[in-house]
């Protein structure tokens, strides 16, 4: 029975999609069969991937409101072992149309339970809020892995985002653990990037990737591309640090 992993953070811009897509991808490649869910309306875990967010007959937004089930929206990749639930800009209107519903927190809980049992690894790309597409997101999932940047503001962040998990390990899911923290964006020379992990490893030490992900131009250029870093250079740093935690992810788990 596949392990369902979201990728959580309500601050935008710090490598969460990225650290979905990587962290997939490279799991994917150590010969694990990964589904790869994108359930932020930005849909870039998609064309991160090589699909054409545009015109989707079939996405997340179809599963969650009932329109088709998961097995129908479900894509391949071009890449070894990884599969996609995609999504696009419609599935922001999802939000208004699960309001109203009883079992609005189980929408995608419901849908993964279908196929949990074809797939190694589930993980999850959140969107950057804690509104009820993420709430559906986190009751689904069995762990939370939170990527985050060494600054005071993803501090203070992360304080909301744990009152947030422990809020739905009361209400919908109790089984919920947070997996691990991947620091992102990592750049050892600065004072601050070293001060504010300082501060993470006297509350966190346990939680936190030993590997951090390095600033890189080729992790920004790959999205571009449609490719994973694994693809895109997987000579590159930014390949090798997603491979460690790959590595450490399966171990942990």
């Amino acid at each position: 029975m596949g392990r369902i992993i979201a990728f959580a953070n309500q601050k935008g811009g710090i490598g969460k999609t990225t650290s979905a897509i990587n962290t997939a991808a490279a799991v994917a490649a150590l010969g694990y069969k990964v589904l790869l869910v994108d359930c932020d309306p930005q849909g870039n875990t998609t064309s991160g991937v090589g699909i054409n967010k545009k015109g989707l007959i079939n996405s997340t937004y179809d599963v969650m409101i009932g329109n088709c089930d998961v097995n129908s929206a479900i894509r391949n990749t071009e890449f070894k072992n990884l599969h996609i639930l995609p999504t696009n800009i419609d599935l922001a209107g999802a939000e208004f149309e699960l309001v109203t519903l009883d079992d609005r927190a189980f929408r995608l809980k419901n849908a993964l339970d279908t196929v949990k049992d074809q797939y190694d690894y589930i993980f999850i790309d959140c969107p950057p809020s804690l509104g009820i597409l993420t709430i559906d997101c986190l009751t689904a999932a069995d762990g939370v892995i939170i990527p985050m940047q060494c600054e005071y503001f993803a501090l203070e962040g992360l304080s909301q985002l744990m009152v947030t998990i422990r809020k739905i390990k009361g209400l919908y899911n109790s089984d919920l653990q947070i997996v691990g923290i991947i620091i992102t964006m990592f750049n050892g020379r600065l004072n601050l990037s070293m001060q504010v992990l300082g501060e993470l490893k006297k509350y966190y030490a346990d939680k936190i990737f030993k590997e951090p992900i390095p600033r890189s131009v080729r992790l920004s250029e790959a999205p571009s591309y449609g490719m994973p870093i694994e693809y895109y250079d997987r000579m590159s740093k930014g390949a090798e640090a997603y491979r460690a935690i790959a590595k450490e992810l399966i171990t942990r788990i």
